[in-house]
């Protein structure tokens, strides 16, 4: 009997038509992008749909995008296969959308939430500008290294943002520390530096209010005690409790998202099943530089959800 984790994806697996291929298959898709237009006041679902991508790229706009169609694929698959997992995850804002897969809070809760999260990023990148640059070939060791001595040079800030594996490094802080960082992961033989086109440098130190206010929010909502276990980005480790996922989605903001660590434990209880929904292929294609021996599958419309459900059971 496979054992099965949920993931959902964080920023970066954006893109114009997210959502589109469960429309004509799933009247709960409409619904969702109906309440989530009302509660979030502007046309998400056209700007899914339609774009422009410029606009979609946008944090405020990107995190409840993301978050919607995400949880808009979860659902038509648990209609059309009801399996159950044994562990949820997701990247950066994709922790929001496994949150509610896990019965934390409702979609609604949620979406308000992630919606709050992206205005607050949004403007904590507008006080302290910065970037972030993804690192191609890099051990995290590696990586740790080029930003003490870009901190130690006075050169600025700069963090290691996310651990995603593989030899992939995120780094995040202010643009002439990022750049500098860059400069030198080539020097030390780094195969490839790509800028990242972000509107603030997340998951670092500059985005601490943003988190603080973010606090406040979450001490608003009533959050569950997970029904299925879910692995925080800030601890690789499940939550237990909602203080813990409180905590948690606090200190995500401006904390390093340790994902391969998170994948490394699921692989390690004997994870061997990894179905990613929503748009793209991001983190199916992240674990499969993780793990060689898990299987990977992804839901991101109606004929890839048919496939999905396909593929469960002949795997029984």
């Amino acid at each position: 009997m496979s054992k099965i984790a949920f993931l959902f994806p964080g920023q970066g697996s954006q893109k114009v038509g997210m959502g589109a291929g469960f429309l004509n298959d799933f009247p709960q898709a409409e619904s969702l992008f109906e309440q989530a237009n009302a509660l979030l006041g502007f046309d998400l679902k056209k700007l899914c749909l339609e774009g422009p991508e410029e606009t979609l790229k946008e944090t405020e706009i990107t995190q409840p995008a993301l978050y919607v169609t995400s949880v808009i694929a979860w659902q038509c698959f648990m209609e059309t296969c009801a399996v159950t997992p044994g562990a949820c995850a997701g990247h950066s804002v994709g922790e929001y959308a496994a949150l509610t897969a896990a019965g934390v809070f409702s979609f609604a809760e949620g979406l308000q939430l992630v919606r709050r999260r992206g205005e607050l990023m949004r403007d904590a990148g507008k006080r302290s500008p910065g970037a972030m640059a993804v690192l191609l070939g890099a051990s995290a060791e590696l990586a740790r290294e080029i930003c003490a001595e870009v901190r130690s040079s006075k050169a600025g800030l700069v963090v290691v943002a996310n651990y995603n594996g593989g030899g992939q490094i995120v780094l995040s802080g202010e643009t002439n520390a990022v750049a500098r960082a860059g400069e030198i992961a080539k020097e030390k033989g780094v195969k490839r530096v790509l800028p990242l086109p972000v509107s603030g440098p997340f998951h670092s130190p500059l985005m601490v209010m943003a988190g603080d206010a973010l606090f406040d929010s979450l001490r608003n909502v009533t959050l569950n005690k997970p029904k299925i276990p879910v692995v925080l980005n800030i601890s690789a480790d499940y939550a237990e409790m909602p203080d813990d996922i409180i905590g948690g989605l606090t200190r995500q903001v401006s904390g390093s998202v340790r994902w391969e660590e998170s994948m490394q434990k699921l692989v390690a209880e004997e994870f061997d099943t990894f179905i990613e929904f929503g748009s793209g292929k991001v983190l199916t294609g992240l674990m499969g530089r993780i793990s060689d021996t898990s299987v990977t599958m992804n839901v991101s419309d109606a004929d890839s959800l048919r496939v999905t459900c396909e593929r469960l059971s002949l795997n029984g």
